[in-house]
């Protein structure tokens, strides 16, 4: 890929999972590029804006179809969902795609993303958790004991109120060593509980990321690939309304169950366009 240094690549700071400016959580995104760069350089340029996640585009034949590669300020991962949320708004709204839904190829395999009055929808795999032992060390990483925890992608830790969740202070370098048997390794942790009655949402959540450089995420897309079906069976419906509680922003999330795929639903606000004076090299 040939780029010249006078024309520097944009980029945009979006926040995901919010109806507002300083809500949800932030992404960047990289404008589409024609092949992928090197390793490094995303890994360098996500280190630089050090966001929770730094979105990679890359073109293909098709005007609704793009790559989608996410890197955290320390590493690439598996699945984000805010940043292909992030990923889908850049498209549709700073560079006009045209298509009802856009088809992103990833590591975690095909995800889509279409327009609705809602703001976005997202169409994921379901990652429904087993039900698993507490493991070592988690009740002291958490100042706190579970009363349920579960393994899908990531560990899950229930509690019993909103309160419980809402206290929680972890020592982050000791849930970093912790993994269970979540498959995504160590250090990756959601926690959760239902509502308090009369909450305009089903469940409130945190996510905890010390082990993908993250101490506490605001907005997890793929956390909620995992909580969607398991509250949808604690629930006994397929729909479920989420509030993740980072402190001081904040996100709503809405999961729909479809067998093995799960809809989730949210808005996004570009808040930050900006200019890459940098040419990628080849791999």
């Amino acid at each position: 890929m040939e780029r010249a240094l006078e024309e520097p690549m944009r980029q945009w700071t979006v926040d995901a999972f919010a109806s507002e400016p300083f809500r949800g959580n932030q992404a960047c995104v990289v404008e589409p590029l024609s092949a992928w760069p090197d390793v490094g350089w995303m890994q360098a340029v996500a280190a630089e804006n050090n966001q929770a996640e730094t979105a990679f585009l890359m073109k293909t034949e098709a005007e609704d179809r793009f790559g989608l590669r996410w890197f955290t300020p320390a590493l690439e991962v598996p699945l984000c969902g805010h940043a292909t949320l992030a990923s889908g708004h850049v498209l549709f709204t700073e560079l006009a795609a045209a298509a009802p839904v856009l088809r992103f190829d990833t590591r975690s395999g095909p995800l889509f993303v279409s327009r609705e009055i809602c703001g976005y929808a997202m169409d994921f795999p379901a990652d429904p958790p087993r039900r698993t032992e507490v493991p070592d060390g988690l009740v002291e990483a958490l100042g706190a004991r579970p009363v349920e925890v579960w393994a899908g992608g990531y560990l899950v830790a229930l509690f019993q109120t909103a309160d419980e969740v809402l206290a929680l202070e972890p020592d982050f370098k000791a849930l970093s060593r912790i993994a269970g048997e979540a498959r995504g390794g160590p250090g990756n942790l959601a926690v959760a509980a239902l509502a308090d009655p009369g909450a305009d949402y089903d469940v409130i959540d945190r996510f905890f990321a010390p082990g993908s450089g993250i101490p506490e995420d605001p907005a997890t897309g793929s956390a909620h690939c995992i909580l969607g079906p398991l509250y949808a069976a604690k629930l006994g419906r397929e729909r479920v309304r989420f509030h993740q509680a980072y402190p001081d922003r904040g996100a709503f999330i809405q999961t729909t169950l479809h067998g093995a795929r799960i809809r989730l639903e949210g808005s996004a606000v570009t808040t930050i366009e900006s200019r890459l004076r940098l040419t990628p090299p080849q791999p």
